[in-house]
């Protein structure tokens, strides 16, 4: 079973920067995507960015041109540079992958227990 295991989240000031790091272990093969997931209180979970297998990216417009992700030269491992961090990017990210299973591709999505983030305005 995938376990994914994220760390360096904690409290920044306002234009600060973190990096937060996942870990995947376990079943990790035919990886369709990597992804970067943030829950703030009161909200529902929203998508913030994402890396595909052959590397492509995406990210939610809140944070383009501040956030990066990346995936390690182990595939097994991602990241996410935050910079220029604003009181809105306070919450509990989450890592998700995303692999396929089955002689047709059928997906199944794994996620961590989550790393708090908190920047202070």
């Amino acid at each position: 079973q995938v376990q994914l295991v994220e760390s360096g989240g904690g409290l920044v000031q306002a234009g600060g920067s973190l990096r937060l790091s996942c870990e995947a272990s376990g079943g990790i093969f035919r990886i369709n995507e990597m992804a970067w997931y943030r829950q703030a209180p009161g909200k529902q979970r929203e998508l913030v960015a994402a890396v595909s297998d052959s590397g492509l990216t995406r990210y939610a417009d809140s944070v383009k041109g501040r956030f990066t992700i990346s995936r390690g030269s182990v595939k097994s491992s991602m990241f996410l540079q935050m910079n220029s961090l604003k009181s809105d990017d306070t919450a509990v990210y989450y890592c998700n992958l995303v692999r396929a299973y089955g002689p047709w591709g059928s997906e199944m999505g794994f996620w961590g227990k989550g790393t708090l983030v908190t920047v202070s305005s």
